[in-house]
C-alpha cells in the first residue's frame, strides 16, 4: 500500500526528527544532527507530493459501491485513513487533522494533502516552551490556591502533555468608531442648616480613529474559544513564513470554522477596544456610562491565516479530568481548578469573625455622628451588633467568592486592546451637552451645628 503521510526522519541515521522549542532549525534527537527548516522542507517535498497523491487516489476507491455499503456518507466525511510511512501501519484521523504522530512507532507525522490550496496556513508562531515548562508551569499555577484540595496538591499527576498547533484567523483593521455617554458632575456644599448635593448630568458625543493589527480568533471547534482567548497575547515578533517542518513532534489542525464565521467575534472585540478607547476622553466628570453600543465602521481589513502553538495538560482528581491550556510561546496558563467547599467556609466564617468588631467600631462611631444614639447610650448596643453581624457575613461572603474566582482564570477577552497599533487612536470629534440638574436637600444633624 502506498504511503499516504509522510515521517520526518533524519536523513543521516533514520531516526524521528523533531522541531525543539526555541530553535531556529530541526533536530535529530538521537544523532545529534541539525538541519534547517528549509532544508528539511525540500528533502521532504517529493516525499509529500506522493504522499498527497496516494492518498487521493485512496479517497476516490472509497467512492466504490464496497466502500459506501460499509460508511455513511456522514461517517467517511468525519474520518480519513493513512497509513504512517514508518512502519505501514493504518492510522485513522478526523478531516482537520494535519499533523500528528503513528501511535504505533511514535514517529511524527504529516497528511500532506491537509495543506492542499486555501487550507495552507500563511504563518505559524513556533513553539518556544518545552514539555517540561509546561509542567512546571502547571505547578506554579496551582500554588498559592488557598482553596486547593489537599489531595489535588499532594497527589496530583499530570496524565497527558500534548503539543498542539491551533489554527487562528488574524484580523487587521482600520476603524472609526463613534458612541456617546453619559457624563455626571456632582457639587456638595452647605448653606444655612442644610447639607446640599447638586447633580449635573452630561450627555457626551465622542468619535475617533484607530487601528487593530493581528486580533486572533480561534479557527477550531474542538478548541474552547475562552481558554485560547485566555492564554493570549501572542507575541507577534514571533511569526515566521508557514513551514511544515515546525509541526514535526506536535499535533496540528486545520481550520473548521472559516474567516467568514470568525469575523462577528472580531468584531466584538474592536467594539469592547472602541468604548474603552472613547470613553477615556470623557474627562473631567465625576461619573462616566456609555449609552448603548458604539458604532463601528471598518475602513479596511485583512485576514490572515496562522498556526499558534498551544501546550494542552490533562490531569485527574476524584475521577473527574481537569484540562489546562499554555500559550506555547509566552507560558501564559489558563485553566480551572477544583476547590475544597468546607475550606471556602472555614475562610467566611475566619473573615467574618476578624471583621465584626472593626465594622461594629465604624457603624457606632457613623450612628453616634448623625444623632442616632442618645448620650445615654453605652458602648454595647444590640441593634447595632445585628447590623454588624450581618455586614460581616457579607463580608465574609465577598472573601469566599473572591478565593473561588481565584481558582478559575479562564474567560473571554472583552477587548482587542492588545492588539492596537501604537499611537494610532485619533480623537476626531467631541460633544457635551448639559441636560439637566438635580439638587437634593438634607437637614445638618446637631453634632454638624457644634
Amino acid at each position: 500500500m502506498a504511503d499516504t503521510s509522510v515521517s520526518y526522519k533524519c536523513p543521516n541515521c533514520g531516526a524521528p526528527l523533531s522541531y525543539l522549542p526555541g530553535d531556529d532549525h530541526v533536530t535529530c534527537e538521537y544523532c545529534g544532527s541539525t538541519f534547517e527548516t528549509s532544508t528539511i522542507e525540500k528533502l521532504f517535498a517529493k516525499a509529500q507530493e506522493r504522499a498527497a497523491e496516494a492518498e487521493r487516489k485512496q479517497e476516490a476507491k472509497w467512492e466504490t459501491e464496497k466502500a459506501g455499503n460499509t460508511w455513511s456518507e456522514e461517517e467517511r466525511e468525519g474520518m480519513q485513513v493513512f497509513t504512517c510511512s514508518s512502519c505501514g501501519a493504518e492510522l485513522v484521523a478526523d478531516a482537520n487533522t494535519m499533523a500528528t504522530e503513528c501511535c504505533y512507532c511514535g514517529n511524527p507525522t504529516m497528511i500532506p494533502s491537509r495543506f492542499d490550496g486555501e487550507l495552507k496556513p500563511d504563518r505559524i508562531i513556533p513553539f518556544q516552551k518545552t514539555k517540561e515548562d509546561a509542567v512546571a508551569s502547571l505547578k506554579a499555577f496551582y500554588e498559592g490556591k488557598r482553596l486547593l484540595p489537599d489531595a489535588f496538591r499532594k497527589g496530583n499527576r499530570v496524565e497527558d502533555v500534548q503539543a498542539m498547533y491551533v489554527p487562528f484567523w488574524l484580523f487587521d483593521a482600520d476603524v472609526s468608531a463613534e458612541a456617546t455617554f453619559r457624563a455626571e458632575r456632582v457639587r456638595r456644599y452647605e448653606r444655612g442648616d442644610e447639607i446640599i448635593t447638586e447633580t449635573k448630568y452630561y450627555d457626551c458625543y465622542r468619535a475617533g480613529d484607530m487601528s487593530f493589527r493581528r486580533i486572533p480568533v480561534d479557527g477550531s471547534q474542538k478548541m474552547d474559544d475562552a481558554f485560547m482567548e485566555s492564554i493570549e497575547p501572542f507575541d507577534y515578533h514571533g511569526l515566521k513564513p508557514f513551514s511544515p517542518a515546525y509541526l514535526t513532534g506536535a499535533l496540528a489542525d486545520r481550520y473548521d470554522v472559516d474567516a467568514e464565521a470568525s469575523v462577528p467575534r472580531a468584531d466584538e472585540r474592536i467594539a469592547g477596544s472602541a468604548a474603552e478607547l472613547l470613553e477615556k476622553t470623557v474627562e473631567d466628570y465625576d461619573s462616566v456610562s456609555i449609552n448603548g453600543d458604539p458604532t463601528v465602521h471598518k475602513e479596511s481589513g485583512d485576514v490572515t491565516y496562522a498556526m499558534a502553538p498551544v501546550w494542552i495538560l490533562t490531569t485527574r482528581y476524584q475521577n473527574e479530568p481537569y484540562t489546562f491550556m499554555m500559550n506555547g510561546q509566552t507560558g501564559q496558563m489558563a485553566g480551572r481548578l477544583p476547590y475544597d467547599n468546607v475550606k471556602s467556609y472555614l475562610y467566611l466564617a475566619g473573615s467574618a469573625v476578624i471583621s465584626l468588631p472593626i465594622l461594629y467600631a465604624i457603624i457606632y462611631a457613623a450612628c453616634w455622628a448623625e444623632d442616632v444614639l442618645s448620650d445615654s447610650t453605652g458602648l454595647f448596643s444590640l441593634p447595632i451588633l445585628i447590623v454588624s453581624v450581618i455586614a460581616a457575613v457579607l463580608v465574609g461572603v465577598a472573601v469566599r467568592q473572591a478565593l473561588i474566582k481565584e481558582m478559575d482564570n479562564v474567560h473571554f477577552a472583552g477587548s482587542a486592546n492588545e492588539y492596537l497599533k501604537k499611537n494610532s487612536f485619533r480623537l476626531t470629534d467631541e460633544d457635551d451637552t448639559y441636560l439637566y440638574s438635580n439638587v437634593t436637600r438634607v437637614k445638618k444633624s446637631s453634632k454638624d451645628h457644634s
